[in-house]
């Protein structure tokens, strides 16, 4: 890229209003999360409606997906945190070598990831939380989920590293086309040639598989830095910034899976209705999550670019504006879960007994969903400013520290109850902690630019 294209991006991301900045690098992201999301709930949909066993499959296979995304997260957020500051620093050299080494390390561990899979399916599958009923289904789902590993690894490297460098509707096209791609293969799988759960698994992997090719394509075409296993570093210590830097999203997301697979598990005993009901509310509430997190994604590259930058003043509107924005966002869209939770619950499956658990398990999760603008801005602020220690412990919170002590607790003495309110109580607690990270960053930034 050219010194005038290079100085013009700079301008860019550090001159354009902050709030107009975050709103143009969110909104595509959030698209693109929320068109995840809704292919998400449309494999709920159609395995749904072959019964609550099927339905239950997705949910079991949530944390396996969820650990895969881990990784692509840890190498996307680390890469992606250099490049801006590569960028910053006005050197492409070094932007390309970062994104290089970590596409071609996320290859390597969806490879692994998808050969230790296979060989060890049914067992995986028990030990995420799969009941005997469940496993036929579970396995059919795993199967593509695994094939599918190496190529969402590596699209969700070329995602983030199109977000921090700004190029955040680039990302979004990738992702939306495989979504769209999924919804239609959904139907045409399961409705008219009825292969089943298999068939949800099989339209999974090829959305994803497309989304690949076309985020790899544009990448290649508008991002400053480039690919090339030339560009791959040899130095350990790059590889080690990159996972220090990402391992908050390592954590987030791998705790995410841990608590998922205890959940499914302690909810054994209550039936599968009781596990398809749990997963269509942590489908549900994910949809209602990723507004959130996609403002707040549209947050960590103006966070990580003009820290880099010492424009610390635009940092601490930044984390003020997506805060607010995030609040008033998820407020409304909770509220109309609140209202309309036994007929989302129905929607997706209707068996009394799904509906019974599922619907004051989803009015309980939209209230702790008013806590996370407290805690999600923040720890992505850590993340995107290399506080790699700060952002680790808020990452732990949520799904580790918070979430599953009360989960435990809360089975052992109120049942089923307990599993419905863990997550609600989890996020409240959550946000409480982060407050005081949020003072610290106010008061201890410098007022002015540097």
């Amino acid at each position: 890229m050219s010194t005038v294209s290079i100085d013009k991006h700079y301008k860019k991301m550090t001159e354009t209003s902050v709030a107009k900045l975050i709103i143009r690098l969110g909104v595509p992201t959030t698209i693109s999360m929320l068109i995840t999301s809704i292919y998400n709930l449309v494999d709920t949909y159609f395995v749904g409606t072959l019964g609550e066993s099927q339905q239950a499959a997705t949910g079991i296979l949530f944390s396996l997906q969820t650990i895969i995304q881990a990784i692509a997260f840890m190498l996307g957020h680390g890469s992606g945190t250099f490049v801006a500051k590569a960028l910053a620093d006005k050197n492409k050299k070094e932007a390309t070598e970062y994104v290089s080494s970590a596409f071609f390390t996320g290859a390597i561990a969806g490879l692994v990831l998808l050969v230790g899979g296979m060989c060890t399916l049914k067992p995986l599958m028990r030990l995420l939380g799969s009941t005997e009923t469940i496993l036929p289904y579970a396995c059919d789902y795993g199967f593509w989920v695994l094939v599918a590993c190496p190529f969402l690894i590596c699209s969700m490297i070329l995602n983030n590293n199109l977000r921090y460098e700004g190029k955040a509707f680039y990302a979004m096209i990738g992702l939306t086309t495989g979504g769209v791609l999924n919804i239609f293969g959904d139907y045409l799988l399961i409705r008219v040639f009825n292969l089943g759960v298999f068939g949800a698994g099989m339209a999974t992997a090829i959305s994803q598989i497309v989304s690949f090719f076309i985020l790899l394509i544009l990448y290649k075409k508008m991002a400053q830095g480039s690919i090339s296993i030339r560009a791959m570093s040899r130095k350990a210590s790059l590889y080690l910034s990159i996972a220090k830097v990402g391992f908050p999203s390592l954590i987030r997301q791998g705790l995410t899976s841990l608590s998922n697979g205890l959940l499914n598990n302690l909810t054994k005993p209550f039936g599968d209705a009781a596990i398809a009901a749990m997963s269509v509310v942590g489908r549900f509430y994910m949809l209602v999550l990723c507004v959130g997190l996609g403002i707040g994604q549209g947050f960590q590259p103006v966070a990580s670019f003009n820290y880099q930058a010492k424009k610390y003043k635009r940092v601490r509107q930044g984390l003020i504006f997506t805060s607010v924005l995030g609040f008033a966002v998820v407020a409304v869209l909770s509220t109309i879960s609140l209202v309309f939770a036994e007929q989302i619950v129905y929607l997706f499956q209707p068996s009394e007994a799904a509906v019974r658990i599922g619907a004051p398990a989803l009015r309980y999760a939209c209230l702790g969903l008013l806590a996370m603008p407290l805690s999600v801005p923040i720890n992505m602020l850590y993340q995107s400013i290399r506080k790699a220690g700060t952002a680790s412990f808020l990452s732990i919170l949520r799904s580790g520290l918070a979430f599953i002590p009360v989960l435990l607790i809360g089975v052992h003495f109120f049942g089923i109850l307990g599993i419905q309110i863990a997550q609600p109580v989890g996020d409240i607690l959550t946000g409480l902690i982060s407050v005081p990270f949020i003072i610290h960053f106010m008061k201890k930034t410098p007022n002015e630019d540097l």
